[in-house]
């Protein structure tokens, strides 16, 4: 193959050399790619150069493309491609937020969820906006054998906006509210192609598991959650112009931070790549 990994990490990442995906790929190096982002969970790629149209061209390597579902959000040119940046706010016109903030999976609340996130650096300030990384595999590995076989069966309902929600979502388009979809997702995933168990999880979308009182279903999200978003699971990306950044939402969580200086821009472009419905670990 045309491109070398170095891992970020021992559990999560990989640095992507050899390769510029302006450039058409070959169909080895495509397998080769979709391969490693499923064992590593996220690829790196630095110093890629491409316009919105190439971007969005391009990155099919990884698969089809999908609508997201915050519209206002998107190039009012190119819809399929979004933006994230430090300049965005809850509604027009309202408060600055940190799109993206506490660790989560993408559109959790689809019936078949983005399969990967890949964002691509435009503009990136001198100092923070840093992408954070954790690896819910790893994390469901480290778990009790009992606790395993507790939550391996359970489902869990994920709406737009939970009403446990510890983040507000950003106000979208009332065509793209009333399309906001629910869906019911194992509480344990197994990967499609790796085979690997791994805890599914967003507190910000997660509503409800069918069976168990509310109170005691979210004590359990919690505790899932503070377990698969510590240190030992993180890999953490300090972004470079040019950067292209693509996750697997099945391996890990992510979460985006606010930390940079409010007179600089922080301005990249995302895609989502289009999935399929989340496997139950049993």
């Amino acid at each position: 193959m045309a491109f070398a990994l170095r891992n970020c990490t021992p559990h999560t990442g990989a640095e992507v050399s050899g390769i510029d995906l302006s450039k058409p790929v070959s169909e080895e190096d495509r397998i080769g790619l979709n391969h490693a982002l499923a064992d590593r969970g996220m690829l790196v790629f630095h110093d890629q150069h491409f316009d919105a149209p190439g971007f969005a061209e391009s990155l099919q390597v990884f698969g089809e493309l999908m609508k997201q579902q915050a519209d206002r959000f998107c190039l009012p040119e190119l819809p399929i491609v979004g933006f994230i940046s430090n300049r965005d706010t809850d509604e027009p016109g309202g408060k600055v937020i940190v799109r993206g903030e506490q660790f989560h999976t993408d559109h959790s609340n689809y019936p078949e969820p983005p399969k990967a996130t890949i964002l691509y650096g435009i503009s990136i300030p001198s100092s923070g906006g840093d992408t954070q990384f954790v690896n819910v595999q790893a994390a469901y590995d480290d778990l009790p054998a009992a606790l395993r076989a507790k939550i391996d069966p359970l489902r869990c309902l994920h709406i737009r906006e939970s009403s446990r929600s510890p983040r507000k979502m950003a106000k979208v388009s009332a065509e793209a509210a009333a399309k906001a979809a629910q869906a019911l997702h194992p509480l344990v995933t197994r990967h499609p192609i790796t085979g690997r168990k791994g805890l599914y999880l967003n507190t910000g979308r997660m509503e409800s598991i069918p069976g168990m009182a509310d109170d005691e279903a979210h004590r359990l999200i919690a505790e899932l959650q503070a377990h698969a978003t510590q240190a030992k699971y993180e890999y953490r990306h300090s972004w470079r112009k040019n950067d292209v950044v693509i996750w697997d939402n099945r391996t890990v969580l992510h979460q985006a931070n606010g930390d940079c200086p409010p007179e600089e821009l922080r301005y990249l472009y995302r895609l989502m790549i289009k999935g399929s419905p989340m496997l139950a670990a049993a």
